[in-house]
């Protein structure tokens, strides 16, 4: 039975690693995939997905006014087996529901790949429908500074101290975003000090 899947973490818990992992094991058995990313995310080039273990897998750009059901009723090959999307915070709710109707109708398990909160502690829209209408949920977890386990996510400036303000959309990586456990994200403490990264003894 196909069903909507939807992985989670925290920045930098290897989610796109585990996206392409997941779509190798596909193509190793013969069997086709679809891999989407935001459009506005270029960082591994234009309309490549990258992990920061440097695996990298040509994708489908999306942007806002995507529909994901017309799109893949029109690219669907006899051996296509699964869709797998990154950054999926992004997505709107109607994009979640045009995944539900994929799973339901075209009847392909759809992988879906994002954080659930914001450098502020909000969820994106996204992840709040995927957090409700997927049938399964997958934490994949990763550890703050301390070696507790990491749950929010801190925006940063070019000194390692939390941003508070901005837009909530804002593509970064290392260098503007860090996990970190509760504790350390409510008392701003990033573990940065003025000779770079360092664990915090609190």
């Amino acid at each position: 039975m196909s069903k909507l899947y939807f992985y989670y973490a925290a920045m930098n818990a290897g989610k796109t690693t585990t996206l392409l992992q997941s779509s190798y094991n596909y193509n190793e058995r013969g069997m086709d995939t679809l891999l989407y990313i935001p459009a506005f995310d270029d960082r591994g080039g234009v309309c490549t997905l990258k992990s920061r273990v440097g695996l990298t897998s040509k994708a489908i750009p999306f942007n806002e006014n995507f529909d994901f059901f017309n799109d893949i009723q029109n690219r669907k090959k006899q051996n296509l087996k699964c869709i797998l999307i990154d950054e999926a915070q992004f997505l709107s709710k109607s994009q979640v529901e045009n995944l539900c109707k994929v799973v339901d109708e075209l009847r392909y398990p759809v992988l879906t790949y994002g954080l659930r909160t914001d450098f502020l502690g909000e969820t994106f829209e996204g992840s709040k429908y995927l957090l409700a209408w997927a049938e399964e949920l997958i934490e994949i977890k990763t550890i703050c500074h301390c070696g507790s386990k990491a749950i929010m996510n801190a925006r940063i400036d070019e000194n390692g101290r939390p941003v508070h303000h901005g837009n909530q959309i804002e593509i970064g990586g290392n260098d503007r975003y860090i996990s970190l456990c509760r504790k350390h994200y409510k008392e701003g403490n990033t573990g940065y000090n003025k000779t770079g990264l360092k664990a915090a003894n609190s």
